[in-house]
């Protein structure tokens, strides 16, 4: 067969398939279901704004001369607390810890929000480094800024009775908690307002694109269940090749999944923008909530698309391989749970990434192929990937399309003749040998 009558083959199935999904009633009420979900998923961070304000914020502190972190902990908790108690802003329980890379691993690992260190200066004024992963917002960290100014004057009363050294204002930096843990001296600036909006956007891509492909995923093994249920398949499949009709159905149901996706993205975003207005009308100003959307670079969005493009391919791969073994549309309900834990075991990795994490695990999980579409679209979102390991993520999974591609059209094209038999092991075996 030519290459022109291929291509036409393909497209033809693809047409239909997708003019079928997007007319369908299930179309428009998962359309409606997910942009419901995506919007409620962009209205997380005011519900966290408003349950924040009466959260208790564990902050870490840490110093290299003996009593001064004590005596900060002590300082900050009497100024801040004092003004949380009568002002209703968020408390800070403060913990002394001697080792300042034991305090940042404890924000790492999640213990605590923020983590401390000052120091002493050439010139005899106080060094207050705070080392976070994103979960305290900008207001805070002002705050903290308000107490560590409190500690410098105390500091500076204490070792000047009669006020012979002029006053130094205390320094105050934000930086990479991961830095301090590691036990690099310095760390890397930090904006916790740019951390806060690439992780909501973070969130809002990999439940869009856990839920999508999962869903499609089950669109193409329901479709080739009921062609085949119907013997549809047997004039589909004396019309076309096996690989036609395979890349025809990925396509047209991965085009309708697209516009789905666009469909849902376009409400969420507008909730993105509206709840950090609301929030700053009924909570105040909040730079951490307010911008989300400028999170959303055309960098991020373009990886969302080839990732979502090369998962959907993926899955859509087995999906159609395992919907081909079947031969009623009660059946599929067999398969759906096995192959839906792949993806779900991705989901985990990629919700431990959008908090800050990057343990070994989670980059490992970023390279693997069923996993990556979720994994490193969240490490991408919230900023911590290197060069090196979005080509090595990207291509493992572009190699592993082609070759679960050929497998499912091996199977399709055995499972055309696998009438009645159950989905058992014996039967996918079979499949895969060709026999």
């Amino acid at each position: 067969m030519s290459s022109g009558a291929t291509v036409r083959n393909i497209w033809l199935v693809a047409r239909r398939e997708f003019a079928e999904r997007t007319r369908s009633r299930a179309f428009v009420a998962s359309t409606i279901l997910l942009g419901a979900l995506g919007v409620a998923v962009a209205l997380i961070p005011l519900a966290v704004r408003l349950a924040d304000r009466a959260t208790v914020l564990g902050i870490a502190v840490s110093a290299a001369e003996p009593g001064l972190a004590s005596a900060a902990a002590g300082t900050m908790g009497t100024v801040l607390n004092g003004q949380a108690g009568s002002g209703g802003t968020a408390t800070f329980a403060f913990t002394v810890y001697g080792d300042a890379v034991a305090a940042a691993s404890a924000v790492t690992d999640g213990r605590l929000v923020a983590a401390v260190r000052i120091a002493r200066g050439a010139d005899g004024g106080l060094v207050f480094n705070v080392f976070s992963v994103g979960a305290l917002a900008s207001d805070k960290a002002q705050l903290l800024q308000v107490g560590a100014f409190a500690v410098g004057v105390l500091d500076w009363t204490r070792a000047n009775p009669g006020a012979t050294r002029p006053f130094v204002a205390p320094s105050f930096s934000v930086a990479d908690a991961g830095d301090a843990a590691s036990g690099a001296a310095g760390g890397a600036a930090f904006d916790a307002a740019d951390y806060a909006s690439r992780r909501i956007v973070g969130i809002v891509l990999v439940v869009l694109s856990f839920l999508t492909l999962v869903f499609y995923g089950l669109w193409v093994a329901s479709g080739v269940v009921a062609e085949k249920s119907s013997r549809v398949m047997e004039l589909l499949i004396s019309a076309a090749t096996a690989g036609q009709l395979v890349a025809g159905k990925i396509l047209g149901i991965g085009l309708a999944g697209l516009t789905q996706v666009g469909l849902v993205l376009v409400p969420a975003l507008l909730a993105l923008v509206t709840s950090g207005r609301i929030g700053d009308a009924l909570l105040g100003p909040d730079s951490g909530a307010g911008a989300s959307l400028g999170a959303l670079s055309p960098g991020l969005l373009l990886g969302f698309v080839v990732y979502f493009v090369l998962g959907f391919a993926l899955y859509a791969s087995l999906y159609a391989a395992a919907g081909s073994l079947l031969s009623r549309e009660e059946d599929l309900q067999t398969v759906a749970l096995p192959l839906s834990i792949p993806a779900v075991a991705g989901y985990f990795p990629a919700v431990l990434a959008l908090s800050g994490s990057n343990s070994p695990v989670i980059r490992v999980a970023s390279y693997v192929p069923l996993w990556s579409p979720f994994v490193m679209m969240s490490r991408l979102a919230v900023g911590r990937v290197e060069a090196w390991e979005l080509a090595l993520s990207l291509g493992l999974l572009a190699l592993t399309v082609p070759l679960v591609a050929l497998f499912a059209i091996r199977v399709y094209r055995a499972g055309v003749v696998m009438y009645g038999q159950p989905p058992s092991p014996r039967v996918f075996w079979r499949a895969i040998r060709g026999g």
